[in-house]
């Protein structure tokens, strides 16, 4: 990894709802499908769908920290999820599915903590903040078919999208609060 090279590992659902977020921004260079937290090395997309891994599904970003900081990458990475809800995300229920800050050093994870205790005390959601904040653990990238899935599959994207997670966001991210 080069100086202008870093990585980031979150966790917020199906992985297929989480690159294109991310994707999309000035200094990113690329966000990988994956696997991580768990105990079986090198996961198939069955086994942790089948809860027989420990994993969680998750994206890895490596970013250009000259360009875009980790700091801006939790404030996007809130944003793409429900905090409030530890069991999976929108319609993917499931420990595979659980909202994780996964770090890679002291310095990440003071960021993340910094964070989430300021979206705690933001009064912006009545139920507690359950997102976990853990040291990274092995990322294994997934299977090719779930790489850049919303270019290569829109339509079943966009059906991801309409299980709760778009309409989430726009109310609870993009709407002024009353």
């Amino acid at each position: 990894m080069s100086e202008h090279e870093d990585t980031a590992i979150f966790a917020g659902g199906c992985f297929w709802c989480m690159v294109e977020p991310f994707e999309t921004r000035p200094g990113i260079k690329k966000v990988i499908s994956g696997y991580t937290g768990g105990f079986v090395p090198n996961p198939t997309y069955e086994q942790v769908s089948r809860h027989e891994t420990g994993h969680t599904e998750a994206v890895q970003i490596i970013f250009d920290p000259t360009i875009i900081s980790y700091k801006e990458l939790v404030e996007i990475y809130w944003q793409q999820t429900d905090p409030t809800d530890a069991m999976g995300q929108f319609q993917d229920r499931g420990d595979n599915y659980r909202p994780v800050i996964f770090v890679k050093d002291d310095n990440q994870r003071q960021i993340a903590e910094v964070s989430k205790k300021r979206l705690e005390e933001s009064g912006k959601f009545l139920e507690p903040i359950v997102t976990t904040i853990e040291p990274a653990k092995p990322f294994y990238p997934a299977e090719e078919e779930h790489q850049q899935f919303y270019r290569k599959n829109p339509r079943r994207y966009k059906m991801e999208e309409a299980g709760g997670r778009k309409e989430f966001i726009v109310n609870h991210w993009q709407k002024p609060q009353q």
